[in-house]
């Protein structure tokens, strides 16, 4: 059976792709790893894959705001490619510095609206956040990634990572993990470890084919990847975060 091709853009500061890039291979992807540069000038494109992935880090530094200037080149010179891309049933997965890409470049929540309409802002403590936190899955959400999923653990690493939604963009918002407890207990600091509306970690367009979180997946695809892996009993196991990676994969095989 023919693998499924995924795409993993990186620019400078991008420090997520290598691990990215793993946990798609482990999935069952075909991973190809491509500077931006190669696609804006019209060496590589988007044709042919049909997994699109903006990994983790701090892009170009962050320098003018967390994913500020990779979505700039996603809005001027790659749009028209991104736009044909979701048309044509492609899936897209921003992590961490990715959703703060795909946030600013208008590709969520409502893919290339007519401007930015949520955002990711300095978390609330004012300090940048390293931990593990417990996710739960909106109940009913169209994601693809999260097919099959209620509830996971997963590791976060950011300093820009609370989701700002004014009023009248709340309802296009499409939950699809939460930040929780696993006593079902209201998650204050630190199991919301941003302050996020409404304790939301990640969300997703109607369609459930583009996935922005904040949490990493791509650092929990084995079990002894956990720090708490020895407790846990699941020495020889996968970690939760594989799971997201093994149903896009799935779900590519039936587009090409």
């Amino acid at each position: 059976m023919r693998k499924p091709r995924a795409l993993i853009v990186r620019a400078p500061g991008t420090n997520c792709d290598l691990e990215t890039a793993y946990a798609l291979d482990v999935a069952g992807a075909a991973t190809s790893l491509v500077h931006i540069n190669r696609i804006s000038s019209g060496e590589m494109s988007l044709a042919g894959f049909s997994i699109f992935v903006i990994p983790g880090g701090f892009s170009y530094g962050d320098d003018l705001g967390a994913g500020k200037l990779m979505a700039r080149e996603l809005e001027r010179r790659l749009r028209d490619q991104v736009a044909e891309f979701v048309r044509r049933g492609g899936l897209v997965l921003g992590i961490c510095n990715g959703f703060q890409v795909l946030v600013r470049a208008g590709l969520l929540p409502v893919p290339f609206g007519e401007r930015q309409r949520v955002s990711l802002i300095p978390n609330a403590s004012g300090r940048f956040e390293c931990r593990w936190v417990h996710l739960r899955c909106a109940p009913g959400n169209p994601c693809v990634f999260t097919r099959d999923i209620a509830a996971l653990d997963l590791g976060v690493a950011h300093g820009e990572g609370r989701l700002y939604v004014p009023g009248p963009v709340a309802d296009d918002i499409v939950p699809v993990l939460y930040y929780a407890t696993r006593d079902g207990s209201e998650p204050g600091y630190p199991a919301n470890p941003n302050g996020s509306f409404r304790n939301i970690a990640g969300i997703c367009d109607a369609s459930g084919r583009i996935l922005g979180l904040m949490p990493h997946p791509e650092r929990f695809v084995r079990a002894s990847q956990h720090p708490q892996w020895t407790a846990r009993g699941d020495r020889g196991g996968t970690g939760d975060g594989l799971s997201l990676f093994t149903n896009a994969v799935d779900y590519a095989r039936s587009l090409f």
